[in-house]
């Protein structure tokens, strides 16, 4: 079986460090239990042999022998049709966890990603509030519903809608307890742990390194 490869920056500013996206399939290969490796491409030069794997000169992307993907929810699928701990195989929990981990990108990410954007770059009336306001409480009547997203267990959707939660600055918008322990559950899973440990240690070593070339 040819071994995984996570394909990610070689450094980043500390701005970002514990969110690249990468930190989605090497969490998902930590619960899966999948040997997996991790190369890098430069975040200064994005030149045609990064454009030639991720055609947008993102990270991250994902190498399996011949098959090659990008976007973190293809890859996590991906990574899902491996491991049964990751997606049930019934045909019913099978098809809600793509549904979940389909509505994380497509229902939350698409409005939390922007409107942290425009936070960030001070821009706060921006008109994205109210929208993903809207989108984190259905979210909240959801979690007081139910423990998991799907199956009455971790899944793969489990691991996508948390990681995109915990972007969205729950407290930006008032308490919301159900949420908020959903996130710190799913996040204080040891794989989670190690594989943001993991990355918080690839980008500090990327620091040493670009330190030397100065």
């Amino acid at each position: 079986m040819s071994k995984l490869i996570v394909w990610t920056y070689d450094w980043v500013p500390e701005g970002p460090r514990g969110f690249v996206r990468d930190i989605r399939l090497r969490w998902a290969c930590e619960e899966a239990g999948l040997d997996y490796a991790v190369h890098t491409v430069p975040f200064d030069e994005r030149g045609p042999d990064h454009l030639a794997h991720q055609p947008f000169a993102q990270v991250p992307f994902l190498s399996d022998g011949e098959v090659e993907l990008f976007e973190s929810g293809a890859g996590l699928l991906h990574l899902a049709r491996k491991s049964e701990k990751l997606m049930p195989r019934d045909p019913a929990g099978e098809a809600q966890t793509l549904q979940w981990t389909i509505a994380a990108l497509n229902s939350i990410e698409m409005v939390s990603v922007p409107w942290w954007f425009l936070e960030v770059t001070g821009a706060q009336e921006n008109n994205l509030a109210g929208w993903l306001e809207s989108r984190l409480d259905h979210m909240e009547r959801i979690f007081t519903e139910r423990e998991w997203l799907v199956a009455d267990r971790f899944t793969v959707a489990d691991l996508l809608m948390a990681d995109v939660l915990r972007v969205a600055k729950l407290r930006a918008f008032g308490n919301r307890p159900a949420a908020e322990a959903y996130v710190a559950r799913i996040t204080d899973r040891p794989a989670f742990r190690k594989a943001r440990a993991d990355q918080l240690a690839h980008f500090a070593a990327g620091d040493k390194k670009r330190a030397a070339k100065a």
